[in-house]
Parts: structure tokens; sequence; C-alpha cells
């Protein structure tokens, strides 16, 4: 069993954030020049070599890595998460980092609205109030009437939206699977997707381009290893909240690399969103204080 150590899992959550977003900018400048399909499946043989590696190295190797009694819903992840990433990068080249970003922070919400009819878990006035006022900064940032029917606008909230089934179904899963088995078979699904989609879209790649690839494939890998280790030694409640440093650090690199403005508008619409995700996130945490209490009687 891990030591628990929060500040280190606060640390290493901010590290794995600032390591995404570096991998975000990187996905960027290889979509605007490659086909979005060829640069994910190049990055997902990474991933699934990657977490083969991990479960090859651990007690039972592949074979219990890879056991499960619920393998669709199992796949069905693995292949949401492979779509919701070319849906994303596609939405960087479209949109820009930033205001790309601004809308996806509204994804712990959108988990928060589903987890009843998905999960079956109550959901609480106050979390609907989250959930509303997330809205709300969703379109500040959409800008009603302008902007909010142009299929531009639309492409980060469906990403946010494929992201939060993905968090929810994980969720599912863990009720009778390891993290470890979760984690196999997002690799090894997603790259087998990719590869049936993506191979049709091949283009031959510059050198320079390749180690923008190669180093896009090493951070890929190192975000998800620093993602294990701070769940390893932190609890999520305690760290989930420093996941929306991601925002500030994607936002910083599309105005410092990528000559994007941060518009008055975004940037207000993303503080209520990001406002919004951290009283659920709360109120999630209070949540769970008050059934270990109940649990404990």
């Amino acid at each position: 069993m891990s030591v628990q150590n929060t500040k280190l899992g606060i640390w290493l959550m901010v590290l794995t954030t600032f390591i995404f977003a570096v991998q975000d900018g990187i996905s960027r400048h290889l979509a605007d020049n490659y086909n979005v399909f060829m640069v994910v499946m190049i990055r997902y043989w990474f991933f699934a070599a990657f977490v083969m590696t991990v479960a090859s190295r651990n007690a039972g190797g592949l074979r219990k890595a890879a056991a499960t009694t619920q393998p669709v819903v199992q796949a069905f992840r693995g292949i949401l998460l492979a779509g919701e990433v070319c849906v994303m990068v596609l939405a960087f080249t479209l949109l820009g980092l930033v205001e790309s970003h601004a809308i996806f922070a509204c994804y712990p919400l959108l988990i928060a609205a589903l987890s009843g009819p998905v999960l079956g878990e109550k959901v609480g006035w106050r979390r609907w109030a989250a959930v509303g006022a997330g809205f709300v900064g969703m379109l500040i940032i959409l800008k009603p009437g302008l902007r909010v029917f142009e299929p531009q606008a639309l492409v980060a909230l469906c990403s946010a939206a494929m992201f939060a089934l993905y968090g929810l179904l994980t969720r599912y899963v863990a009720r009778k699977d390891s993290a470890a088995t979760s984690f196999f078979w997002t690799g090894v699904a997603g790259a087998v997707l990719m590869s049936f989609v993506g191979i049709w879209f091949w283009e031959p790649m510059t050198g320079g381009d390749w180690v923008w690839m190669a180093i896009l494939c090493v951070t890929g890998a190192a975000g998800h290893w620093t993602l294990i280790r701070v769940y390893e030694v932190a609890e999520a409640s305690s760290v989930q909240p420093f996941a929306y440093f991601q925002l500030v650090f994607a936002s910083t690199m599309g105005v410092l690399v990528f000559g994007e403005a941060i518009e008055p508008s975004t940037a207000l619409g993303a503080a209520v969103i990001v406002g919004a995700g951290l009283f659920a996130l709360w109120r999630e945490h209070q949540s769970k204080k008050r059934q270990d209490r109940a649990v404990a009687r």
C-alpha cells in the first residue's frame, strides 16, 4: 500500500498538467501541417507500446492486465478516448489552445451532470447549480448569437462531452477492474482503432517534425506515468482541483508560442467555468466525507 503524500501529489499533478500542455502545443503544431488521424495514430502506437511494457513488468504480465469481465465497455472506453483526442487536436487547429481549453474546462461539470443517468449517483441541487453556472460560462466564451452555432466553436465542446463520458465509464469499470487493467485497454483499444483509421492518411514528414513527433510520444507516456503516480500518493479529491493548471499552461503557450490573444470574454467565461467546477468538486468531496462517516458508524 502506497504512503499518502498530498503535497507530493499536488506537485505531481501540476507537473502532469504542464506535460500535457506541452503535448497539446506540439499536437497543434503537427496537426497544422499533417493529417490529424496520422498524428494521433503514431502517438497511440507509442502509447500502446508504453502500456504493454508497463503491464509486462507487473505481476501476472499482459494476461493479468488484459483480464476483464467487461471487455466491451473497456474497449469502448479506449475507442472513445482516441476519438476524443482526434476531436480535441482538431479544435486546437480551429480555435487555438486558449479558447479550446477554456471550453474543455467544463468537462468536470458534464461529469457531474451525467453521473446520475450513467452511474445512478444522486445529483443534488447544488451540483446542478454549478452545472448551470458552467453553462453560463460557456455562453460567455461562445458569445451567443455570434459563434454558438458555428462548428468551430462546438468542436471543443464535443471533445469535453466525449471526455466526460470517458471519465464516467472509467468510474463504471473501476467497480470490477483494476486501474492497471483500464490503463491497458485504454492504450491498446485506442491504438487498434487509430491504426485502422490513420493508416489511410499517411503522409511523409520532415526530419524536424519527426523530432517533434518523438517528443510528443515521450511527453504522452511521461504524462500518463506522472498521472498514475499522482493517484498512487494522494487522494483524487485533494489533487483534482490542480488539474485546472492545464488551462493556465496551455493558454500561456498559446499566447507566447502561437501568438494567440486572450479575449476578455474568454477569460471571464473560463473563470466562471473553473469556479463552478471547483465548487462541484468540493461538493463531491463533502458528500464522500459524509458517506464515509456514515459507514464508520
